[in-house]
């Protein structure tokens, strides 16, 4: 999970771990999206949780609310015929218990069709064990 231009070779075991973890959480995330199943998604966050989309916060303080928030998100993408996700790590930096990644992510149709390509900045968050999401920042 080390910045493109790092190699993950320089990084020490403890390091390894903790970035073999956060890569463990986005294979969730996008296998999440790639599968259309909100449960999965709502499992990668920490609640309360804040989403940062067309520069306005959004704060989630429990599944219920942050359910909706995916299910209509799921829905427009079903609307686009996104069938399919990806993402290329830009940057990440882990400090204690927080975690900050940068992904570049790119949305297709069935027939393999760019439809939306954009980055996500996100805060994660770690309970000494799992990495959570706590917040995300789209830029569009």
């Amino acid at each position: 999970m080390a910045d493109k231009n790092e190699t993950e070779d320089t990084a020490e075991p403890a390091e390894q771990e903790l970035e073999a973890a956060i890569a463990e959480l986005f294979e969730d995330y996008l296998a999440g999206f790639n599968d259309a199943d909100a449960e999965s998604l709502i499992d990668c966050f920490s609640l309360p949780a804040t989403i940062w989309q067309m520069e306005k916060g959004y704060v989630f303080d429990d599944e219920e609310e942050l359910a909706e928030n995916i299910d209509a998100l799921l829905d427009a993408l079903d609307k686009e015929n996104i069938s399919y996700s990806e993402f290329d790590v830009v940057s990440a930096h882990i400090s204690g218990p927080t975690a900050l990644v940068t992904l570049d992510w790119r949305q297709e149709s069935a027939d393999g069709e760019s439809v939306f390509e954009f980055t996500c900045h996100y805060h994660l968050v770690s309970d000494g064990e799992v990495w959570r999401i706590a917040m995300i920042v789209n830029e569009q």
